[in-house]
């Protein structure tokens, strides 16, 4: 069940209806309403997966309570290795099992021998990486003795479960939403300003899918499937559209969670926080994807050793990092790939600041001056754009030629001789897309200057002004949206990983 789907239009109003009718009194209820609802958002993608999103919940539900009454230090780290490579057991298979195979089959290739296996396929669950990284989680968590096990099943399961960022994220912390359930549930009142909030911070997420991202998905699609037509420039602006195209459909995708749980009472932590105003690769990422990011510094970089080491181990902390960043976001080389060129970006940034210090003082550069700053964002946004190739492109082999053919493909009359209209988009699709463009840099501008969300300033705003912005949104959403003839085609990027 996709949110840019007319069956969330009509599951999210009875979830929210119901929820609220329950009586506080019968929060236990309240409770079970949201754990089923959960699970019927999940089990309508594929029924039989159901079962795997229950074992994840039970067995790292399990492991808390036996973590929680047990002392013994080789004994508690026992049952977190059980309950690692359990879930992380069902991950690898249903998700890295083909691109092992595949890859042994390659390298066995090479020495002239027979496949190891053929045919090794399997049907990707939508959200397992995000659900398990979050049941994972918790499980360290109440190994590190920072929360206490949950005891009541029913809670912990909403927990993973809940079903506005269990396919998609943000990967939430356990401290962060059980301390909210039993609160929401007891507390929860018919707050004006909370269900305004949520509802205009969808209707932003709903613009940027369905006006932008599944907009610019054409010209991007078209471009890749067609690289070796192109040469320089149609290729620049085709990767810089993916880059723009993947931010606003993840970032979408978050808002819609963070707004639908927002009117349902609860608080999910922020996944975006205009990323591609930042001044370097490292900040980039305290921007981006802003769950997993934390999660993996949390849980791998620091335990590796972090930066509190020497800076060869730092390096190579950084390195590992990334690479299995690279790797949770997909099966494939390409991922590992861009994950490792993130990993070299801040390497180098590291091993090179010093040097670039002394260029500024020699030069005398205002660092905090305007062009300074603008020069580095633009130069942030080269880098990880160029990254960006390689996640989208469908291999290695391509990545590459495509990366050649802007070097040896110069092609600037492409400019003036109206080339880009014949990419997917004709004249007044392109023209709907710059506009587009356009309010989304105004609203990144004031997040970035202000520090303050959409949903917020329209809520500030008078009566009259939340009127005309609600209603602008809305029909700019419904004349200029992109609606696709399937699920296939309107499904968001981070559905696949």
């Amino acid at each position: 069940m996709l949110f840019n789907s007319y069956q969330f239009l009509l599951f999210y109003p009875v979830v929210l209806i119901i929820f609220m009718m329950i009586p506080r009194r019968w929060f236990k209820w309240k409770r079970i309403w949201l754990f089923l609802c959960s699970l019927f958002f999940y089990s309508c993608w594929n029924p039989r997966h159901l079962i795997l999103l229950v074992t994840c919940i039970a067995t790292t539900y399990c492991c808390g309570l036996l973590l929680d009454r047990t002392e013994g230090q080789k004994m508690r780290r026992l049952i977190v290795a059980f309950g690692l490579i359990i879930n992380f057991g069902l991950l690898f298979f249903f998700k890295y099992s083909g691109f092992f195979v595949a890859t042994v089959n390659s390298i066995l290739s090479r020495f002239g021998l027979g496949p190891y296996a053929e045919g090794f396929d399997v049907t990707l669950p939508v959200g397992i990486s995000f659900y398990t990284f979050q049941s994972v989680g918790y499980i360290i968590d109440v190994f590190r003795k920072e929360i206490p096990a949950e005891k009541d099943p029913v809670k912990y399961g909403l927990f993973v479960s809940f079903f506005p960022q269990l396919v998609a994220g943000p990967i939430e912390r356990s401290k962060n939403i059980l301390s909210q359930i039993d609160v929401v549930c007891k507390e929860h009142r018919f707050d004006p300003d909370m269900i305004k909030s949520g509802f205009i911070y969808m209707f932003w997420g709903f613009f940027l899918k369905m006006v932008i991202a599944d907009r610019i998905s054409i010209l991007v699609d078209n471009v890749f499937d067609r690289y070796y037509a192109y040469g320089t420039i149609i290729l620049i602006i085709a990767v810089i559209s993916f880059s723009l195209q993947i931010y606003c459909d993840f970032a979408s995708y978050s808002c819609i969670a963070v707004g639908s749980a927002r009117i349902l009472g609860f608080t999910l932590m922020e996944n975006f926080e205009t990323p591609y105003f930042s001044r370097t690769v490292r900040e980039f990422w305290r921007r981006w994807h802003i769950s997993l990011s934390t999660w993996f510094r949390d849980y791998l970089y620091i335990p590796l050793g972090g930066s509190r080491c020497s800076k060869l181990r730092k390096y190579i902390n950084i390195m590992i990092t990334f690479m299995v960043s690279g790797l949770w976001h997909g099966a494939d080389w390409t991922f590992v790939f861009w994950g490792g060129l993130h990993g070299l970006y801040q390497v180098a940034g590291d091993i090179t600041l010093p040097f670039r210090k002394k260029i500024a003082g020699f030069f005398m550069v205002k660092t905090e001056s305007f062009g300074h700053r603008f020069a580095q964002m633009i130069v942030t946004f080269a880098l990880t754009s160029f990254a960006w190739l390689f996640f989208r492109a469908d291999s290695i082999t391509d990545a590459l030629a495509i990366v050649s053919r802007m070097f040896s493909h110069f092609d600037p009359w492409t400019l003036t001789d109206k080339s880009i209209y014949t990419l997917g988009l004709d004249v007044s699709q392109m023209h709907i897309l710059w506009f587009s463009l356009l309010i989304l840099i105004a609203v990144s501008i004031l997040r970035y200057h202000k520090g303050i969300r959409i949903d917020s300033f329209i809520c500030s705003q008078g009566s009259l002004f939340q009127a005309f912005a609600v209603y602008a949104l809305l029909m700019i959403i419904m004349i200029f949206g992109k609606y696709g003839a399937s699920d296939e085609m309107n499904a968001f990027i981070y559905f696949r990983f």
